[in-house]
């Protein structure tokens, strides 16, 4: 078996073959000098977070995943600096070319595997030849970023592209010595993640931590000085002067090799395979960033280019190699990370992804903690609900939150790969114990919060639709029902707010006015949920809470201010 690729899906299919085949002869060809490296590390070493660079090479036990390793551990040859140029399907062999010598040979193989991944994309700008100028998609790139911030050589860097890696390169670089610009064309940041409603809670932080945001902001050329240093950037709507730039405008799948084989190329630009990972030919494998895949909500194809997936694909290829039919599901897309102390997450269809796709959609933004608050750990977790209004089908779901989301993001995962409902959720039987979870999880009552929603007990808003309104001079009466030290903590941005804590509800509602729309306030959405409630049963006839309460609202801030200013 010969495997083009040595990364992450072509080291774990040959990992998982030795397992299966003591004799089978597996050959890995890398273009690269490095082999089975963890490349979601790399901005944790840019910002200090890895120590070292070999780090991202090494086993839990403390190994070099180097050829050497292969060989030893794994009966597997590693031909590193080499590259497949050809493929053969007749013949059945691979023409390779050595990157040190420039000498070409082949390699005939009985099995192929496709694991060339994806490549950065990098646009073409005015100035991109400049120095200083960097991707952030080989150890090789880290290395030479983290040294010119460790030498004190640059003190403002520029991060081009607000996805994944580019959120996570910013929080890399950023600190007092550095200062961090990040440039986005899309209206808000992780634009093929979140939506805005959910992107907002990390924008607001970003704008917190010192982050020069530049949203809805082409980049149209970089200028550099007489050393040929880039020295600004030029957008579409202003500059940034700057020392740095990192490309991080996302990658497109690497399949050169396999459309000038004649493999066939699906819509979404990667490798077409069928559920056993085989591509048109019945010898040829294809998996990791170079494959397409299947999307479990829609059917669809869909492409996400996972480390996670890769590793799973592996799997799967060598386990039909080895002659156990067994097929690759279709993914959820759950996609994760860490920035800015928030944990951030998204699987299945966001909302306006959703909607797009013509279905009726539902979806519910609520609050809560992830430990008791009287734990000495606790922090707040904000859940995104998108379902089917009618069904209560779960279509998607997001997450934003210092505390602990991604343990939520995964049950939600399998709630959408087993296709329930919202109402599955409100009846796990989740663990509880003081340092894990409130004693009705916050999972929970986000579920409860959507279902309470659908039947239509309260209505409620957003917080991006009151921003709308705010902005649309519509009337409406707002009241803040918590308690005087909280909002003498956190006074509430914006519209003028009447302020009656719960506990003195039931005495003073009369003091709101019942003509129009009253919009009840508090921090996290369960007092506000109350009072709604209440003011609904003492016929109050256009009453709704705030979805998520003041955490969220918040977050708005920078939109508010500049209305205000207005």
């Amino acid at each position: 078996m010969v495997i083009i690729g040595g990364v992450a899906a072509g080291p774990k299919v040959a990992a998982r073959l030795r397992r299966l085949s003591i004799e089978a002869e597996i050959t890995i060809i890398e273009k690269g000098k490095l082999v089975s490296y963890g490349s979601c590390g790399l901005p944790f070493y840019v910002g200090n977070s890895v120590p070292e660079i070999e780090d991202l090479l090494k086993t839990t036990a403390g190994l070099i995943r180097d050829p050497q390793f292969f060989k030893d551990q794994k009966g597997v040859n590693i031909l590193t600096e080499t590259e497949a140029i050809a493929i053969d399907r007749r013949h059945k062999n691979v023409r390779l070319r050595d990157l040190t010598t420039g000498e070409e040979r082949e390699l005939d193989y009985d099995y192929l595997v496709l694991a060339t991944g994806a490549t950065e994309v990098v646009p073409s700008l005015p100035g991109i030849e400049a120095k200083n100028v960097y991707t952030l998609h080989h150890p090789e790139d880290a290395v030479k970023i983290r040294s010119l911030i460790r030498e004190k050589k640059v003190k403002h860097a520029t991060v081009i592209g607000a996805g994944l890696i580019g959120i996570e390169t910013a929080d890399a670089i950023l600190s007092r010595q550095t200062k961090v610009a990040l440039c986005e064309s899309q209206a808000s940041v992780l634009p093929k993640l979140l939506d805005p409603d959910i992107a907002i809670l990390l924008e607001s932080r970003m704008r917190a931590r010192g982050v020069d945001l530049h949203l809805g902001s082409p980049v149209k050329a970089l200028e550099k000085d007489d050393d040929d240093n880039v020295n600004r950037v030029v957008l579409e709507n202003g500059e940034v002067e700057t020392e740095l730039v990192v490309i991080a405008v996302g990658v497109r799948p690497e399949v050169s090799l396999a459309r000038q084989a004649g493999l066939t190329i699906g819509v979404t630009g990667a490798i077409q395979v069928n559920q056993h990972l085989q591509t048109d030919d019945p010898y040829i494998f294809a998996g990791g960033d170079c494959a397409e895949q299947i999307q479990h909500v829609t059917g669809g194809k869909a492409y996400v280019p996972l480390a996670s997936t890769a590793n799973k694909q592996g799997r799967v290829i060598a386990d039909n190699i080895a002659g156990r039919k067994t097929e690759f599901p279709p993914i959820c897309g759950t996609s994760v990370l860490q920035a800015f102390d928030l944990n951030i997450g998204r699987t299945g269809l966001g909302e306006l992804e959703a909607k797009q796709l013509g279905y009726d959609v539902m979806t519910s933004l609520s609050t809560g903690l992830d430990a008791t608050h009287y734990y000495p750990v606790h922090d707040s977790v904000t859940i995104k609900l998108v379902a089917e209004a009618s069904t209560g089908h779960l279509l998607g779901a997001q997450v934003c939150g210092q505390g602990e989301c991604i343990k939520r993001l995964d049950i939600l995962a399998t709630i959408l790969h087993f296709r329930g409902k919202v109402s599955d959720i409100s009846s796990l039987d989740l663990g509880y114990a003081p340092p894990f979870a409130t004693a009705i999880d916050v999972l929970i009552h986000a579920a409860n919060t959507f279902e309470n929603k659908q039947l239509g007990l309260v209505k409620t808003i957003t917080p991006s639709e009151l921003l709308e309104q705010v902005r649309q001079g519509k009337h409406f009466h707002l009241v803040d029902v918590r308690e005087n030290e909280e909002v003498k903590a956190t006074p509430f941005t914006g519209p003028k707010v009447q302020e009656i804590p719960l506990g003195e509800l039931r005495n003073r509602y009369q003091e709101i006015p019942k003509a129009g729309v009253v919009i009840s306030v508090c921090q996290l959405g369960i007092r506000s949920y109350e009072a709604a409630c209440f003011l609904k049963e003492k016929d109050y006839k256009d009453v709704r809470f705030l979805e998520g309460g003041m955490s969220t609202w918040e977050a708005l801030r920078y939109q508010l201010l500049e209305y205000i200013v207005e």
